[in-house]
């Protein structure tokens, strides 16, 4: 995913395991219709992910279970 004027728009959401202190934090944007974006809060402007909602969806249940 590229940095594009519509990519700017995007409204990130913090992860709620953030701690709030400015450290390793993850945001995403799951209300994305393909795809759910994904970047380093430390970062914005950085490089982001882009995940399919399956991928996603995995990925969070198999964090939820360690």
């Amino acid at each position: 995913m590229r940095n594009t004027p519509e990519s700017a728009a995007i409204t990130w959401r913090k992860s709620t395991y953030s701690g709030g202190s400015g450290g390793d934090c993850l945001e995403v944007n799951d209300l994305h219709p393909t795809h759910i974006p994904v970047r380093d809060s430390k970062t914005p402007s950085g490089p982001r992910l882009a995940f399919r909602p399956e991928a996603w969806s995995t990925f969070v249940e198999t964090l939820k279970q360690h």
